[in-house]
C-alpha cells in the first residue's frame, strides 16, 4: 500500500489514491481520461488524487510518446510511477535473494558445505560496506566508536542507535531498529553471523548478538562491553550471532 506524508487523510481518500497508483503500475504511463475511465472517477477527481501523488515522488507526469504520425493539437500528459512509487508496491527481492541463497548452498553440495558457502557469500556481501563504516569508527575517539558506527549505519538505512547497557555488565547496546533483510535471515542466519563478525572486527573487541529482528525480536541488539581485551579472531563472537541465547 502506497503511504504517504499526509497523515490526516481519510481512508477512503488514501484508498482511491492506492488505486490511482496501482492502476498505473498495472496498465503503465496512463493519461487522466485513462485513469477516470478505468476507476469510474470524474477527471477532477483524478486530477486531485495525481497532483497529491506527485507532490509525494510517487508519480510524475511526462509527454505521451506517440508512434506513428502525430495528430493535431498538444500530446496528452502522461503520468507514470517514479522509482520511490514502484518501491512502495510489494516487491520479489526477498524470494529472489532466499531463491539465490538456495541455489548457492545446493550448488557447493549442500549441508555444512552449503552452509559454509551462505556464510562466505554473507561476508563477502559485507565486506565493501564495512569499508565505508571503518572510516567512521576510525575516525571517532575510542569511547565514541559504537556511536560512530551506529550512525553509519543508520546512514545505510538500519536505523540504529547507541546507548548504555543495563544490568551489571559495562558496556553498551547496539540497536537496528530495521532491517532490510530480516525476512531473507529468517532462513539464513548467517547474514546475522557475518555481520556480527564485521562490528567485532570494527570494534577491536568481542561483541555478543542478543536479539534479532529476523528471530522474532522488536529489535536487533548487540551488547559491546567497555574495557574487554581486544580479539584478533571473531569466532568468538560468531557463535551465537543471529539466534537467541538460550
Amino acid at each position: 500500500m502506497i503511504e504517504t506524508p499526509h497523515g490526516d487523510l481519510a481512508t477512503g481518500e488514501r484508498s482511491t489514491r492506492n488505486r490511482v497508483a496501482r492502476s498505473i503500475l498495472d496498465h503503465g504511463p496512463s493519461t487522466v481520461a485513462d485513469l477516470a475511465g478505468r476507476l469510474g472517477l470524474t477527471q477532477a477527481a483524478v486530477r486531485r488524487h495525481l497532483d497529491a501523488l506527485v507532490a509525494d515522488d510517487v508519480v510524475a507526469p511526462r509527454e505521451q510518446r506517440v508512434y506513428g504520425a502525430r495528430t493535431r493539437g498538444r500530446p496528452a500528459k502522461v503520468f507514470a510511477l517514479t522509482d520511490c512509487g514502484r518501491d512502495a508496491f510489494d516487491q520479489s527481492y526477498d524470494k529472489l535473494a532466499v531463491d539465490a541463497l538456495r541455489w548457492i548452498s545446493k550448488a557447493a553440495g549442500g549441508g555444512e558445505q552449503g552452509e559454509a558457502a551462505v556464510a562466505a557469500f554473507a561476508r563477502d556481501r559485507l565486506a565493501a560496506q564495512a569499508e565505508a563504516y571503518r572510516e567512521a569508527v576510525d575516525a571517532a575517539e575510542p569511547a565514541d566508536r559504537t556511536e560512530a558506527l551506529a550512525k553509519a549505519l543508520t546512514a545505510d538505512g538500519y536505523a540504529a542507535t547507541a546507548k548504555s547497557a543495563p544490568g551489571p555488565h559495562s558496556g553498551e547496546q547496539l540497536c537496528q531498529h530495521h532491517c532490510p533483510v530480516a525476512h531473507v535471515a529468517e532462513q539464513f542466519p548467517q547474514l546475522c553471523e557475518a555481520e556480527t563478525e564485521v562490528f567485532s572486527k570494527l570494534l577491536g573487541t568481542h561483541v555478543q548478538r542478543l536479539a534479532t529482528i529476523a528471530h522474532g525480536d522488536g529489535v536487533c541488539t548487540t551488547f559491546i562491553p567497555r574495557g574487554a581485551a581486544p580479539q584478533t579472531t571473531s569466532s568468538a563472537s560468531a557463535s551465537t550471532a543471529g539466534r537467541n541465547p538460550a
